[in-house]
């Protein structure tokens, strides 16, 4: 039985979740992509509620998160503020809306900002994207920032594999950290990595670093919804934990409606007119 302490009347802000690094409190993130789900993860207290491009994959069918569009993430941001009221929402800026052109990007934000009413961006990269981040941010627009494996860059890497083991990719990932802090960014996640690295990471800066397969030593943890309830049951990476399987539990339930209907048991009496 887990026992919720946590404060579900007051909003969460970038500001809070500063604080909360500062006083050691754990930060929980969770993906969502539609009104009623995020309603439910809201309600039960998450702190931020992640808008993932992890869309493209889950909810779209997609192999890689690449070919989800600017209007599609509006689309999921739209209707996940529509059921939130205390986590801070954040939506992924999607492949191609930000890569190497910063008035793009920012063209992006706004865009996210304005019709969703979402309250921040994601972007993926360090040094390569620094003039986008700026600009973003120059708008009042709060960024967070991704390292280590960045799917979006998947057909660069060729492989979903752990990043930075080598001391050279390490040593940039902590550079761009460090730049991601520097340049305004409220947070940052880091997918993949080592956790000695990641627990390097998140002492040396003074902003969240929320982990994803990057261990414990963080300041916060985040997962796709659909992964860590057990409806996509076709990825089990080693870090995921699976607190469900709505899979089994939807089947159970879809194929008891299918007899029912075809024996005529249902509707009975009681549920007719």
């Amino acid at each position: 039985m887990s026992t919720n302490t946590v404060d579900n009347n007051r909003k969460v802000t970038t500001r809070r979740l500063v604080e909360m690094k500062h006083r050691g409190e754990k930060i929980s993130m969770l993906t969502a992509y539609d009104y009623s789900s995020a309603k439910i993860i809201d309600e039960a207290g998450m702190d931020v509620i992640l808008v993932g491009d992890s869309a493209s994959n889950v909810m779209a069918g997609n192999t890689t998160t690449l070919p989800i569009t600017l209007d599609q993430m509006i689309y999921h941001a739209k209707s996940v503020m529509k059921g939130v009221k205390r986590a801070l929402v954040v939506v992924d800026l999607p492949f191609g809306t930000y890569q190497g052109n910063s008035k793009e990007a920012l063209a992006s934000a706004v865009r996210i900002m304005k019709e969703s009413h979402a309250e921040a961006v994601k972007l993926e990269g360090g040094a390569e994207i620094k003039e986008s981040v700026e600009r973003i941010l120059s708008a009042g627009i709060p960024v967070m920032g991704h390292l280590g494996l960045t799917p979006q860059s998947i057909n660069k890497f060729g492989t979903y594999n752990v990043r930075a083991k080598e001391k050279e990719e390490a040593d940039k990932l902590i550079a761009d950290a460090k730049l991601l802090e520097e340049v305004g960014c409220f947070a940052i996640v880091l997918e993949k990595i080592p956790a000695k690295l990641a627990s390097q990471v998140a002492k040396q800066l003074t902003i969240p670093i929320i982990g994803i397969g990057a261990g414990g030593g963080v300041d916060g943890q985040v997962l796709v919804m659909h992964d860590m309830l057990g409806i996509n049951k076709g990825f089990s990476p080693r870090f995921l934990r699976r607190y469900a399987d709505l899979a089994g539990v939807m089947t159970n339930a879809v194929q008891n409606y299918i007899a029912d209907v075809k024996s005529g048991d249902f509707p009975n009496e009681k549920e007719s007119y």
